[in-house]
């Protein structure tokens, strides 16, 4: 055996494949808040825009060098060599330093002796003795490793690799928590990598939070990408007074790249057990959901609990669509014995509805079937809804090409169908012209057009008219102006004030021998102010000779467009008295109709306010009103107040709150009250501790739940290990949906 000194000894050695699939752990990890990255300072800035793409170099292609310093090197005529002192052996992006490295030459073996460390863009790993051959793969003894672009670290007793990019771990532990707090942990008797299939099977593998086992799983199996596999999912197990514990077994079906299902089925202590699911499919032209819940026999109810609900929609040839929306359950209870707050209260009835649609510059076109099943068992049958079947709606728009005069109609054609009270089609027409004279600054746009309704009835009482008819004209002229000027010392501002005026004019027609399909009367609003019928429905057309004025006023950061204030105002004002009303209406006496105002406030100093006033000036009194105020700082921190009143029926004062009270403690809060009932219609109080790699919540909860005014008592619990799973109910859904304003996940970005 040869020695030869050098300054730095650097051997060029064949290829060999040298991949730690550690860089796409189990756990998929989250972004952690407190534990600090392993990334150097001088690393990118991840908000920086995004650069040219740097075509990436295939490590394993590259040839391998080693490098050592000069004290201890030797390389005989047999191509073995021993370099101790600071060994580096790169391949491309990958590198090893250790502090002896043997190469023999006849079996093609590298032997790492003490201080064994591997690197590469993803993992670091850190161990003791290893070795490395490209027949049987590499071996560290007493590995620990950390992933570089994310806070998250482990540890394994050894960790080998073969020759098919194979890796096994043994004697593993996993975690996000800093190394001077372990909080949680995730251990693992064995853990298998298979890289090239990009799967992952552990063996043994248990939860550890506050060292106590939470969750013991025999058997997992997992993706090593983004990519899905088949396999049971981290339960979150619950309790509530209404159902008892719930215990969830999810399993997630991969059935095919663009098929896939999830199991749901739940344990309810004091039901059963929820056989539920949802199936997923997506095709280049159609997608769609399945989602059912069957529960035999409840043990609460005594009868089967059945609900399902099918969205689908299909993109024909031809600019032609197909949609499904359809929602059937199987007894009127179940969204008050189900719903997770008082919402649940107002399901009077569910859809179901099947379209074909058409549509492109100038046609829309759509074919409906539409029936609707009745929840609320205490609305009255003449109350129901009538089924549609069919419905064909069609509209078209046109230029006549002579600059701006527009042409068009809109049609309807439907049969109603009930099992009470009259029954029949309609055939409802309204062709029209006009013309838009549009500038920066204005817009004029007188138009005019004729309206024509036929009814084909049955079951209508004796001597009534089965086929009655309404023809009228209708005309309008509808314009508007725009001022606008800069604001503010530097100009930094913009302010609009900008006037409308809708003229509209239908002369008056008896319809009290019409019947009533789907006809209604909506709230007035400032969109309502400008419709040319004051009904939702064919059934009635107003009679009009009448004025409509409204003036805006915005102002606006000149840079961004950001609106900080815009106030609206509007009213109607009549020449003759509406004389056409619905049977519940009663006739107006007034020559003016309510007075309309909306007020809104953002973008200054965290600050929100909205504010809706409809005012009846001849009682002096509102009719409807709305205030909301919100602060806002950041998406864990708001705080709402609300009021909302409508005249005889409601009046009700909202607020809730999200906000830190420390460094690691947050407190939720909301409290719905009703003045006119005297009664608290929901309440909920939460705490939440959050540390750097974990965080638990905890919820306490009284709302309404069925339209008796019975009082329901929830509590959750969540306990949440960053980077790994959640256990326990979702309260970051339920906190978004219940205080306004609320995003977590913005926080944490």
């Amino acid at each position: 055996m040869t020695r030869e000194t050098r300054k730095r000894g650097t051997i060029v050695v064949p290829c060999l494949t040298l991949l730690l699939a550690l860089a796409h752990p189990a756990m998929g990890a989250d972004e952690p808040t407190c534990p600090e990255s392993s990334r150097s300072s001088d690393d990118a800035d991840d908000n920086a825009p995004p650069g040219p793409e740097t075509p990436k170099v295939d490590s394993a292609s590259q040839p391998i060098t080693i490098d050592a310093d000069d004290d201890d090197f030797r390389f005989d005529v047999n191509g073995n060599a021993r370099l101790c002192g600071n060994v580096e052996m790169r391949q491309g992006e990958r590198g090893i330093r250790t502090d002896c490295l043997e190469y023999n030459a006849a079996t093609e073996r590298f032997k790492l002796e003490g201080g064994v460390e591997y690197s590469d863009p993803a993992v670091r790993v850190r161990g003791g003795n290893g070795n490395y051959s490209p027949a049987t793969g590499a071996q560290i003894e007493g590995a620990e490793f950390e992933m570089v672009e994310r806070s998250a670290r482990g540890s394994a007793t050894s960790l080998q690799i073969d020759g098919q990019n194979k890796v096994t771990l043994s004697g593993v532990s996993f975690t996000t928590c800093p190394a001077d707090d372990v909080a949680w942990e995730l251990r693992s008797k064995s853990i298998e990598l298979d890289t090239n299939a990009r799967q992952g099977t552990g063996r043994g593998t248990s939860v550890r939070f506050k060292d106590v086992p939470i969750f013991y799983m025999p058997y997992i199996s997992f993706p090593l990408g983004p990519q899905r596999k088949s396999g049971f999912l981290f339960p979150e197990p619950g309790y509530s007074s209404r159902n008892g514990a719930e215990i969830p077994v999810p399993y997630y079906w991969n059935i095919r790249p663009n098929v896939d299902f999830l199991a749901k089925p739940v344990w309810y202590g004091r039901r059963g057990v929820d056989l539920g699911g949802e199936l997923r499919y997506l095709t280049p032209r159609q997608r769609g959901w399945f989602d059912f819940n069957y529960l035999p026999s409840d043990d609460l109810r005594g009868i089967d609990r059945t609900f399902a609900r099918w969205r689908h929609v299909a993109e024909l040839p031809g600019e032609w669509r197909f949609r499904i929306d359809a929602t059937d359950v199987g007894d009127s209870a179940y969204f008050e014995d189900f719903a997770l707050g008082p919402e649940g209260t107002s399901v009077p009835f569910t859809e179901r509805l099947a379209e074909a649609s058409y549509r492109d510059e100038h046609w829309n076109v759509r074919a409906q079937l539409q029936h609707f099943q009745t929840i609320d068992e205490e609305l009255l049958e003449e109350q129901r809804p009538y089924a549609r079947t069919p419905r064909i709606l069609a509209s078209g728009d046109w230029d006549a090409g002579l600059g701006s005069i527009e042409y068009g109609f809109d049609a309807e054609f439907v049969n109603f169908d009930r099992d009470i009270g009259v029954t029949g089609w309609r055939m409802d027409m309204a062709p029209r012209m006009g013309f838009d004279w549009s500038a920066p600054g204005f817009f004029v746009r007188p138009s005019a057009g004729f309206r024509y309704t036929q009814y084909s009835l049955e079951h209508t009482d004796p001597g009534a008219e089965r086929s009655p008819t309404r023809s009228l004209p209708f005309a309008s002229l509808d314009a508007g102006l725009v001022f606008e000027r800069s604001s503010g010392s530097r100009g930094q501002r913009r302010m609009t004030l900008e006037p409308r005026a809708l003229y509209l004019y239908t002369p008056f027609r008896e319809q009290s021998e019409l019947p009533l399909f789907d006809t209604g009367l909506p709230d007035l609003n400032l969109v309502q102010l400008y419709r040319t019928n004051r009904y939702v429905g064919a059934d009635r057309v107003n009679d009009a000779n009448q004025m409509a004025f409204g003036l805006t006023s915005r102002l606006f950061d000149s840079d961004s467009g950001a609106q900080y204030v815009a106030v609206s105002l509007g009213q109607t004002y009549y020449f003759e008295r509406p004389r056409v009303v619905l049977p519940t209406e009663t006739p107006s006496a007034r020559d003016t109709s309510d007075f309309i105002a909306q007020l809104s406030l953002t973008a200054w100093k965290n600050w929100n306010f909205e504010a809706g006033l409809q005012w009846n000036s001849e009682d002096t009194r509102s009719e409807r009103s709305q205030f909301r105020l919100q602060y806002r700082p950041g998406g864990d921190r708001v705080v709402n107040l609300a009021y909302r009143a409508q005249r005889d029926r409601l009046e009700q004062v909202d607020g809730s709150i999200a906000w830190p009270i420390g460094r690691k403690w947050n407190v939720f809060g909301r409290v719905v009250h009703s003045l006119r009932d005297e009664s608290t219609l929901e309440r909920f109080a939460g705490l939440e501790y959050k540390s750097c790699c974990w965080r638990v919540r905890a919820v306490a909860r009284r709302f309404l739940s069925n339209s008796q005014g019975t009082q329901e008592t929830g509590f959750q619990l969540q306990l949440e290990l960053i980077g790994m799973a959640s256990v326990g109910t979702d309260a970051d859904a339920f906190l978004e949906r219940s205080i306004r304003g609320y995003s977590p996940e913005t926080s944490r970005r």
